[in-house]
């Protein structure tokens, strides 16, 4: 290839490879026609000739732009955390477990028909108990299907009576799926008076609070359930009892 550019300028398009090529092909400079034809093709070429020559730099790239995404969505989460901290973590519908004064708070987004919230209710709960330091707020967020919708409506109904911690458990405590018939069966275990609590679910305030929950997981980004955020960490699926407690450290010292 006859060059039209110099061999030090080659050297140095090599060297500094896509990133500053990228540059070159974006800035209003060759937008303008400071280029010739022939000049820009020559940049393609050695471009190429680079990419061929040094293909690493391709997962480079990939790797650079997920860590600068992942950072960005961290720091977004951040922001919302900041932005909705009193609905977070002082929720007027009371769903409080755990110390209501601990110096540290977990959120946990969850559906009564999740298989993972299941799971990770038992670390949460014995965290919690061994801690003794720590508030745990639950969000209702029911999206998987009527049922879940009939199992949140119902559990916050329970509160008129007296009655969501234990209701909350002995529904994430139950195996298999819920169904609005095993949903009322719960109820009657756990001593509620269920006529006072179908009546009770057809509050307006109720539709709020699911609607308020819906809003908060959308302004974070949550998409599935579980989703804990301690701290400024927003987690994604179940939690490991370790990895929770290094978690609730880290936001301690903050």
């Amino acid at each position: 290839m006859t060059s039209l550019f110099t061999d030090g300028y080659k050297r140095a398009c090599r060297v500094a490879g896509i990133a500053a090529m990228a540059v070159v092909f974006t800035s209003p400079v060759l937008a303008q026609g400071a280029f010739s034809e022939a000049q820009k093709k020559e940049m393609k070429a050695l471009v190429r000739e680079y990419i061929l020559e040094n293909p690493e730099i391709i997962s480079e790239a990939v790797a650079l732009l997920q860590d600068k995404e992942e950072k960005a969505k961290a720091a977004g989460v951040v922001a919302a955390i900041t932005k909705n901290k009193a609905a977070l973590f002082n929720p007027p519908e009371g769903t409080v477990l755990g110390n209501p004064k601990g110096d540290v708070t977990l959120v946990e987004f969850f559906d009564y028909n999740c298989g993972y919230c299941k799971q990770v209710f038992p670390t949460l709960m014995e965290t919690v108990k061994e801690d003794g330091k720590v508030k745990l707020v639950v969000k209702e967020f029911p999206i998987l299907g009527n049922p879940s919708v009939v199992a949140s409506r119902a559990a916050l109904a329970s509160r008129k009576q007296n009655k969501y911690t234990e209701f909350h458990t002995a529904m994430l405590s139950h195996r298999g799926s819920l169904t609005e018939e095993t949903i009322m069966k719960i109820a009657a275990d756990v001593k509620l008076d269920v006529k006072q609590l179908q009546a009770d679910m057809k509050a307006p305030e109720i539709n709020e609070v699911l609607s308020k929950n819906h809003q908060l997981a959308q302004a974070l980004g949550i998409e599935g359930t579980p989703a804990i955020i301690v701290g400024e960490t927003l987690v994604p699926g179940a939690l490991q009892k370790d990895h929770l407690k290094e978690l609730i450290a880290g936001a301690r010292k903050k």
